[in-house]
This record gives C-alpha cells, structure tokens and sequence, in this order.
C-alpha cells in the first residue's frame, strides 16, 4: 500500500517507464496516478528517479498564488520526509539543487516518468531508508 490515506484506492508498485500524473484522489492527500488509468495509485519508492514532461510547478501562497511556483529542474528523487511525525505528510520530491517539495504541494496534472528505480538494499540501513511510511496526517 501506498500510505495509509490511500488504502481505499486501487494500488500498484512503479515501474521504470511509467508514465505518472500528480492528482488528488479525494482522501485527504495526493499522489501519482497513472497516466493510462488515473484510478489507480502509483506507489513510489523513496530513491525512485523522475523526470517530468513540462515545467515543474508547485503551489504558493502569495498573492498570485494560482500561478504556481516555478521549479528550475525537471528531474527529481522521491523521498520520504518527517518520518518519525504522525500527522505529517511523508512524500516529497528532492530536486538536483536540493530544494525539497511535499508532493501534496505540486501543482495537480503534471506529468512524470519513471527513469530509474532504487537499487536493491543490501543492509539494514538502506532497508530503513527505504521502507515507506505508513501512515499520513
């Protein structure tokens, strides 16, 4: 399962290849989709490269906030932040110049592909790295 908001919604694992829309499946948080079926839940590893098809946006709370906030990169590393917090949302996505973005702050619609997969754990560690979270506030 993706996160514990989403256990109501049809799930699968990502692939390298596939093709994502970020969307908001109408319980409390937002995600990837894919393309092909915007149904079904695409869940992410933490380490999973992207690469979005247009300009990256996100929201902003200024005062031209229906704009969006631009994103100088198109490729990104999913990550899970906040993990030791409870009511917190948990996925994110790390740009090349290190900029973290909540995935529920990116701006519905846009498109992404899966470039790259994360490499298999080998210790304990790199499991707990890349373990997902399981709950979301």
């Amino acid at each position: 399962m993706c996160a514990y908001s989403l256990q109501s919604v049809k799930s699968r694992l990502a692939r390298v290849g596939d093709k994502l829309i970020r969307r908001d499946f109408g319980t409390g948080t937002r995600g990837f989709a894919a393309a092909d079926n915007n149904e079904v839940a695409v869940c992410v590893l933490p380490g999973t490269e992207l690469s979005f098809a247009g300009e990256v946006r996100r929201s902003s709370n200024d005062l031209f906030a229906w704009r969006g906030k631009r994103i100088k990169h198109r490729t990104a590393i999913f990550r899970q932040i906040n993990k030791g917090k409870v009511a917190a949302h948990h996925d994110a996505l790390e740009f090349p110049d290190g900029q973290i973005v909540l995935l529920t702050l990116m701006c519905a619609g846009q498109q992404a592909t899966v470039l790259q997969l994360p490499a298999e754990p080998k210790t304990p560690a790199e499991v707990a790295e890349q373990k997902r979270q399981a709950f979301v506030g």
